[in-house]
C-alpha cells in the first residue's frame, strides 16, 4: 500500500462537550486530560472483565503478545472519546461519537456493553453507519 502512495489516515474520533469539539486519536496523550480518561478506561475495563467482557485479540494485527494487543485496543480513538464523554457529561445523558474510519468488531462489542452496564445511549457514526448502541444492542444488529 505504501509503494503505491497509499497512505491509511489514523484512526481519529470526536465528541462534543459544551460547544466544543475535542478529538482523540489511537493512544492519544496529548489532552489537557489525558490522564484522567485512561484512568476512566482503566476502570471501565475492570467492570467489564468482571461482566465478562474480553477484548477481541483478534483484531490487532502485530505479531506482538497477547498482554500488548490487549492494550492496544484498550487505547482506540473512540474508547479515549467514550471515557472522556462518560467523565464529562452526566449519568444517563446520550453520547454521540463521529469516527472517520471503521469501526473493529471490538470496539462495537465495548460499546454495547458499556450501553448496558452504565446504561447509557451511545450514538457513534462510522465510515461505514450510524450506530445507536442502548441497552446492550445496536441498531445495525452486529452488521457492519
Amino acid at each position: 500500500m505504501n509503494k503505491r502512495g497509499l497512505v491509511k489516515p489514523p484512526g481519529s474520533s470526536k465528541i462534543e462537550i459544551d460547544g466544543k469539539i475535542h478529538e482523540f486519536i489511537v493512544g492519544d496523550s496529548s489532552h489537557p486530560e489525558a490522564e484522567g480518561m485512561y484512568s476512566k478506561l482503566d476502570e471501565i475495563e475492570e467492570k467489564l472483565r468482571e461482566e465478562g467482557y474480553q477484548p477481541k485479540l483478534s483484531e490487532v494485527l502485530l505479531e506482538i503478545d497477547d498482554e500488548e494487543k490487549a492494550f492496544q485496543l484498550s487505547h482506540h480513538s473512540e474508547k479515549l472519546a467514550l471515557a472522556f464523554g462518560l467523565i464529562k457529561t452526566s449519568s444517563g445523558s446520550e453520547i454521540r461519537i463521529a469516527k472517520n474510519l471503521r469501526s473493529c468488531e471490538d470496539c462495537h462489542a465495548f460499546m454495547k456493553v458499556i450501553s448496558k452496564t452504565y446504561r447509557r445511549d451511545i450514538i457513534m457514526r462510522d465510515r461505514i453507519r450510524f450506530h445507536h448502541f442502548s441497552n446492550g444492542a445496536c441498531s445495525c444488529r452486529d452488521y457492519w
